[in-house]
């Protein structure tokens, strides 16, 4: 599916086509997609508010698949392997970010399905060393909604300072918020969700939330640290009023529709907002790690390659009930 100019999603602009199988360039990698799960950033290129980089433009950053082809100078990816594909599409190694670990915030770092071509498609190419090593065992359905959603929401604990026994706030309970929940339950966290709907709200406490109630409502006890899954500013001004002293709000969203006026007074005692951007490959190794362990489940709701429209359409709605993943 091809995007080439962006509106609304009920608009439907993305559009079936056919490509020239990708051939791997040196130091790539060509994946047969399994699944590609999608999420709100794929929604939001689709739909303008991060501006296209290269249209036409094939979306989708959550690959989990096998190795079809490799190109010159790659030893340590072989046909048949199980690979998956994350938003880091490739970054420069060289400046002060890539050498700190923190290759996320390189300057130079491109990602897939905004940069270069991604996978709502039978076939997508990739530099090999950004390539991550996938499980034998789970479904492609079942691992593609760990590599953004999952890796994501883990980022986001790890920026807010979760540790072990911490007294944790979700702020959104949608596909990432699903597998951060168990993250935080693993590690023996007191959980609060904040949700508009009320379905989510019994859904979190079936999955071991001790408080679940909606945005306006605080929680009954102060919050160590609180990630904001909602894409709306508003929602942040509630998860700092939920925090102790001391605490951290990580923002789970590359596009925030605004930051709305607040009291100092909220923010005061050493309170503090931090963003969460993009991922690094550790941090995707470490999640696959311990999502394998917990183990993580994932819901999906299955759509056909051509339905990629009706996908994003239901994420923009809130009608999926987990993670919407196309299957080519």
């Amino acid at each position: 599916m091809v995007l080439t100019a962006s509106s609304s999603i009920h608009a439907q602009p993305l559009r079936f086509a056919a490509f020239p199988d990708p051939v791997p360039g040196p130091g790539e990698v060509l994946i047969r997609v399994g699944a590609c799960a999608a999420c709100r950033t794929d929604l939001q290129i689709c739909e303008g508010d991060l501006g296209l980089r290269m249209p036409p433009i094939i979306p989708g950053h959550q690959v989990a698949g096998r190795i079809e082809a490799v190109g010159p100078g790659v030893d340590d990816w072989t046909e048949g392997d199980r690979a998956g594909l994350t938003w880091l599409a490739g970054t420069c190694g060289e400046c002060a970010f890539c050498a700190s670990g923190r290759e996320n915030l390189c300057q130079q770092a491109t990602f897939t399905g905004w940069d270069r071509h991604g996978g709502f498609a039978e076939l997508v190419s990739a530099r090999a060393d950004v390539v991550v090593p996938l499980p034998e065992g789970p479904a492609d359905r079942d691992l593609a909604p760990l590599l953004c959603g999952g890796v994501i929401g883990f980022r986001a604990l790890r920026v807010a300072g979760i540790t072990p026994g911490a007294r944790v706030g979700l702020f959104g309970f949608g596909a990432s918020a699903l597998q951060a929940i168990q993250v935080a339950r693993h590690m023996g966290c007191r959980i609060a969700v904040a949700t508009r709907s009320g379905a989510e709200q019994a859904r979190a406490l079936s999955m071991g939330a001790d408080w679940a109630g909606g945005y306006h409502e605080p929680p009954p006890f102060a919050l160590d640290l609180a990630v904001t899954f909602a894409p709306a500013g508003e929602v942040v001004v509630h998860a700092v009023r939920a925090l102790d002293r001391g605490g951290t709000v990580a923002i789970n969203a590359i596009h925030l529709d605004r930051l709305p006026e607040m009291d100092y007074s909220d923010l005061w005692w050493e309170r503090s907002i931090r963003s969460v951007a993009n991922v690094t490959r550790q941090d995707a190794l470490d999640y696959l790690d311990l999502a394998a362990t917990i183990p993580v489940v994932t819901t999906v709701e299955e759509h056909a390659l051509p339905d990629a429209n009706r996908a994003l359409q239901r994420i923009a709605t809130g009608e999926v009930e987990g993670a919407a993943v196309i299957i080519p």
